[in-house]
């Protein structure tokens, strides 16, 4: 659905600028003539203080309206460009970062690595299951609230530097710089557990949510897609855990 400024030609802006410049300079304009024309009636006033008062009430009566609404604008402006600065970072559904700033800033680490010397660190794969259930059970909407409550839970299990991002239209993404394979196996455990726990009653029907966690263990770090694809080979190839890590050398 386009909205009225989607619509608006670069010709039809400038009119509307070029009017609203024409009111506002001849509402001025009457504003300064009929005040100073009042001021001639006043035969208490000299000529200096007339202009005093001129002076005086002018910028007051045309200024303060004016600053105000530049200033409320500007407010609203700051506004909108911090609401676009979250959209393009976050995920509207989960509140994670999205996949393509979750990748940007994994690489950048990456690239930076050979001037800061190698660094080690994980990287889980955790896919939902059951949601396609969830949805052809009960509907594409509470399969959206399981994801949320998935993504809250998997934002509370992790550290304060870890970073969280939804990579696919149902599978999140941690990375975990300088986790050891003991570190990244105990939160990979803690988040599978915690999701468990979580209450999840789509209509009043109380059902489990449950996680699978893939990941990788590295001693350098390495581009989003490597880390990505190896973790994610191990969560979908056969296994018995559903907690399942490979650990890279290189």
């Amino acid at each position: 659905m386009k909205t009225p400024m989607a619509n608006t030609t670069p010709t039809q802006a400038w009119k509307s600028v070029a009017w609203v410049t024409f009111l506002g300079t001849a509402g001025s304009l009457g504003v300064s003539l009929v005040l100073n024309y009042l001021l001639l009636f006043a035969e208490g006033l000299t000529p200096f203080g007339r202009s005093v008062i001129s002076a005086t009430l002018l910028p007051v009566i045309i200024g303060l309206p004016l600053f105000l609404l530049i200033g409320w604008k500007q407010i609203e402006a700051r506004r909108y460009r911090q609401e676009l600065n979250r959209s393009a970072t976050y995920d509207r559904l989960t509140g994670c970062l999205n996949g393509t700033v979750l990748t940007s800033m994994i690489e950048r680490r990456a690239n930076k690595q050979s001037e800061q010397g190698p660094r080690s660190g994980a990287f889980l794969v955790i896919h939902p299951e059951h949601l396609r259930s969830i949805n052809l059970r009960f509907g594409l909407g509470w399969g959206d609230e399981a994801l949320r409550l998935i993504a809250s839970t998997i934002q509370s299990s992790v550290r304060k530097e870890d970073l969280v991002g939804r990579i696919g239209t149902s599978m999140f993404g941690v990375f975990l710089p300088g986790a050891t394979e003991e570190n990244a196996k105990e939160i990979g455990e803690r988040i599978r557990a915690s999701v468990g726990q979580v209450y999840f009653a789509p209509k009043g029907t109380v059902d489990v949510l449950a996680v699978s966690v893939g990941g990788v263990v590295f001693e350098h770090e390495l581009e989003f897609d490597d880390m990505f694809r190896t973790a994610e080979q191990w969560l979908s190839g056969p296994r018995d855990e559903s907690l399942v890590f490979s650990r890279v050398q290189g």
